[in-house]
């Protein structure tokens, strides 16, 4: 099992375009394996699904409860999860603990962690002791105070992305998120780092592309400058629920054919 999962993440990573997308749930995960190279289980289920006001809010048992339900309804994705809020900032030892038990619970291949220099020797430790770490810069959810806004506009942010970009993958990341940065700044790292970068409102020169599978669907109210709606969910959903209403008011479902 750990060869084939070395190898699928291989095979993706020798990819041009990589597609990641989130997944919570088993008939998401059912429905995107076929389009995914990689799925992760994001705290971003939060606010997604929970209506939380932000990811800190999401706990380790709660991650590991949807990663169970995403990973054994997929067959063909690398399957990567979040570390949540507090699960991994207070020490390595804990951050090791936290991600054995995601793992071996879940059966996900990798993990998540948010943050750059402040936690590339938890990331190093976790690496060192056989778990596969996948980092996230720029934007950061779990650190974020107030309104969300885009990362990069100064020379200090700047400078400290391509230092923390630096510091994850000598400490073995085996790719990168980074959100909501400015392009010219995003550009500038991928041209300089020999490192699968994956962007969410990033830059179209990255090695792949991340999002919430609800909000290209057009099953949230989340509105941002990256997003693009493949879909609008709720016109069609409510169509189908009216009509339901209608058939139930007037007696025409259940019908025979859906009676024992």
């Amino acid at each position: 099992m750990a060869k084939t999962k070395r190898n699928i993440l291989k095979n993706i990573l020798k990819k041009s375009s990589i597609v990641c997308l989130t997944a919570y749930t088993a008939p998401m995960a059912k429905l995107i394996d076929e389009f995914a190279d990689i799925i992760l289980v994001g705290d971003s289920l939060g606010p997604v699904l929970y209506g939380f006001k932000s990811t800190r809010e999401v706990n380790l048992d709660m991650m590991i409860q949807h990663a169970k339900s995403v990973v054994k309804n997929t067959r063909k994705s690398f399957v990567v999860v979040d570390m949540p809020f507090g699960s991994y900032q207070k020490s390595k030892y804990d951050a090791l603990r936290n991600a054995r038990k995601i793992i071996s619970e879940t059966g996900a291949m990798a993990v998540k962690i948010e943050g750059g220099k402040k936690f590339a020797k938890t990331i190093d430790f976790l690496i060192q002791n056989k778990i596969k770490v996948m980092g996230h810069l720029g934007l950061l959810p779990q650190s974020l105070r107030g309104k969300p806004k885009v990362y990069g506009k100064t020379l200090i942010e700047r400078n400290q992305l391509l230092e923390d970009i630096y510091y994850l993958k000598e400490a073995g990341i085996f790719s990168l998120v980074i959100e909501c940065t400015t392009k010219s700044l995003v550009d500038e790292a991928v041209q300089k780092f020999d490192l699968p970068i994956i962007g969410i409102g990033a830059s179209e020169k990255c090695r792949g592309q991340i999002i919430v599978t609800e909000d290209i669907l057009g099953m949230t109210n989340f509105k941002s400058k990256f997003l693009k709606k493949y879909l609008n969910f709720f016109p069609f959903a409510k169509k189908a629920l009216r009509k339901f209403s209608d058939d139930v008011k007037k007696g025409k479902y259940p019908n025979r054919k859906q009676c024992y």
